[in-house]
């Protein structure tokens, strides 16, 4: 079993089995209390399950991209479960999971652009190819900036930031309301079979809202 959890936006965490199916999810769109519900969030999905942290065998982490705080009580709840069970982590870029969600519902060959609130007036972007349900190939590296900037280039518009700027978005029929942990260990599934890293560096595009302040300069008497 593998349990996958997600802090990129709200806090979500899912156990699946060896072909991705889902055993148990909670998930909370408070985006401000990660730290406080992520803990109790996996302990709760264990014993919906009725499994635990022992029957566990990887952890899988959304990386982003995502404000810096959040992320990191993720991805450091997930090292440090890993860790402590001897098991693998697995990082998998948060966008990568709403686009595999999109691959469901649209034809092979759609090109789609997955769009997340950055805050600060911003969004993340990432482009990708639907090659099939459940199958996506990563075309465009993802990246931040304002809405009005970025391409979208005919790709079918997903994510939930797209709907925070109907103005300039050609919003698509599909928009994943939030980032699903269970099609991030799907990823990871895949991934890992393919040979593929899949580290833990945290996407986070741009630096932390909060940093420390200039040291001040000493004065002499």
């Amino acid at each position: 079993m593998h349990l996958a959890l997600d802090t990129s936006s709200a806090v979500a965490v899912s156990l699946v089995d060896d072909a991705g199916t889902v055993l148990a999810a909670r998930s909370d769109e408070q985006q401000r209390h990660h730290a406080e519900l992520l803990a109790p969030m996996v302990a709760a999905v264990l014993v919906d399950a009725g499994v635990s942290r022992t029957d566990l065998a990887s952890v899988v982490v959304g990386t982003g991209p995502a404000p810096f705080t959040g992320l990191r009580v993720g991805l450091v709840t997930a090292r440090t479960l890993a860790l402590s069970l001897g098991i693998p982590v697995r990082g998998v870029p948060s966008l990568d999971a709403l686009a595999m969600a999109a691959s469901r519902v649209v034809p092979a060959g759609t090109d789609l652009l997955v769009v997340t609130d950055a805050r600060r007036r911003e969004v993340y972007t990432a482009g990708y190819r639907a090659e099939g349900p459940g199958v996506v190939r990563v075309t465009r590296a993802p990246a931040v900036g304002a809405p009005a900037d970025v391409d979208q280039d005919g790709a079918v518009v997903v994510g939930p930031g797209a709907g925070l700027y109907p103005d300039v978005f050609d919003l698509g029929s599909v928009v994943p309301a939030a980032v699903d942990p269970a099609e991030l260990a799907r990823l990871a599934l895949l991934r890992v079979a393919a040979g593929e890293p899949l580290g833990t560096e945290p996407l986070y595009l741009r630096r932390p809202d909060a940093v420390p302040s200039a040291a001040r300069k000493r004065v002499l008497g």
